[in-house]
């Protein structure tokens, strides 16, 4: 089980970074549970599916790059990085023309071949001091 819930995974990540955000609703349970919660959005996978649309409104080339992927029964822990170009506001930042790589930890529960839940952690303040310079 452990190498086909990588493979849901990493599948989900080239379907985002190819901006193919249906992958939501195909890989994400409709029981979804997202722990990272992201100000005014839902923990659901609608949240989620408004969080990559964002992403890839904002960074001109929002990509997600796995640099690791290690699974254990049902869990599937991925550590990676969001890289990218400011293109446009995010998040109350106006678009700075600065690119972003950006240190992440991602955490998912996969089960009869869906993401049932999510955990995460995104270097929040160095995203924000690349985004203004700072």
């Amino acid at each position: 089980m452990s190498d086909a819930s990588k493979a849901i995974v990493q599948g989900l990540y080239d379907r985002i970074n190819a901006a193919d955000f249906d992958v939501v609703e195909e890989v994400l349970s409709e029981d979804f549970i997202e722990h990272e919660e992201v100000p005014g959005l839902a923990p659901t996978r609608a949240g989620v599916r408004q969080m990559f649309e964002m992403f890839h409104a904002s960074f001109k080339g929002a990509t997600f790059e796995v640099d690791d992927v290690i699974a254990d029964g049902d869990k599937v822990s991925v550590r990676g990085r969001l890289t990218g170009i400011h293109r446009a506001e995010f998040m109350g930042v106006p678009a700075s023309g600065n690119a972003i790589n950006v240190g992440l930890s991602d955490y998912f529960r996969v089960a009869d071949g869906m993401v049932r839940e999510h955990w995460g952690v995104m270097d929040t303040g160095a995203l924000m001091q690349q985004l203004t310079g700072g």
